[in-house]
C-alpha cells in the first residue's frame, strides 16, 4: 500500500514558487527548496519529479496567480491603448508589492541559466514570445479600427512594450517602488500613437441658414 504524503502539496508549491521567484532557476538548489518546502528530498521527486518538472508546475502556478493581471488586462478592456496602459499600470502595483518577491518570475528566473538550463529558457522564453504576441494582438485591435495611424509597426510597439514590462521587473528587483514604477509606465504610453486626424471622417458641412421668403 502507498505511502500517503504528509504535507500540503499546494503550499509546498507555493514555497518552490518563490524559492525560484527569488533566487531564479539555475541558482535554487535541491536544498534550498526542500528546506523551502519543509520537505525532503525523496517527497520532492515522489510528488514533483525532478527540478525542472516542479518549476513547470511553478510556472504554470504563477501564470494563474500572480501573473493572471495581464492576461485580465488585454482581455477585459475594449481599446489596445487601455488594455496596455492597464497592464504598465497594473505591473506597477504588482512587481513593487511587498507581500511577495519584486517583479516578475518569468522574467527574473530565467537569469544567469546554464546551457544544461537550456530547456528552461525555452519555457520562459516562449512565455515571454507569447506575452509579446497578445499585447500585438490587441494593439492590432487599435489599427484595425482606424484608432491609430495606418502603417503603425504594430510588431515594433508590441516589442517596445514587453521591453518596458521586463525593464519595469527589472527596475523593481533594484529597489524601485510604484510611485517610480508608474511614472516609467506613463512615459511609456506617451509613446503610443494618436489617432491620425486625417484618416477620421469629415465633418458634415453646416447647414446653410433658411432665407426668409
Amino acid at each position: 500500500m502507498a505511502r500517503q504524503r504528509t504535507f500540503d502539496r499546494d503550499l509546498a508549491l507555493e514555497q518552490a514558487l518563490r524559492a525560484f521567484w527569488r533566487r531564479g532557476y539555475e541558482a535554487t538548489s535541491i536544498a534550498e527548496l526542500t528546506a523551502a518546502m519543509g520537505i525532503k528530498p525523496p517527497s520532492l521527486y515522489a510528488a514533483f519529479g525532478d527540478k525542472r518538472r516542479l518549476f513547470e508546475e511553478v510556472v504554470a502556478r504563477y501564470q494563474r496567480t500572480y501573473g493572471a493581471f495581464t492576461t485580465r488586462a488585454l482581455n477585459e478592456e475594449p481599446t489596445g491603448r487601455q488594455a496596455i496602459e492597464r497592464v504598465l499600470r497594473e505591473a506597477a502595483a504588482e512587481y513593487a508589492d511587498a507581500a511577495h518577491p519584486p517583479g516578475c518570475m518569468i522574467v527574473s528566473s530565467a537569469v544567469n541559466c546554464g546551457p544544461e538550463s537550456a530547456e528552461v529558457e525555452e519555457l520562459l522564453r516562449e512565455h515571454r514570445k507569447e506575452a509579446t504576441a497578445a499585447l500585438k494582438r490587441r494593439i492590432d485591435d487599435d489599427l484595425a479600427a482606424g484608432r491609430i495611424p495606418a502603417g503603425t509597426d504594430t510588431a515594433g510597439l508590441a516589442a517596445f512594450y514587453a521591453c518596458v514590462i521586463q525593464g519595469m521587473s527589472t527596475q523593481s528587483r533594484d529597489g524601485a517602488g510604484p510611485a517610480e514604477l508608474r511614472r516609467i509606465a506613463a512615459l511609456a504610453m506617451a509613446a503610443y500613437p494618436a489617432a491620425d486626424p486625417a484618416a477620421a471622417p469629415a465633418a458634415a458641412p453646416a447647414a446653410a441658414p433658411a432665407t426668409a421668403t
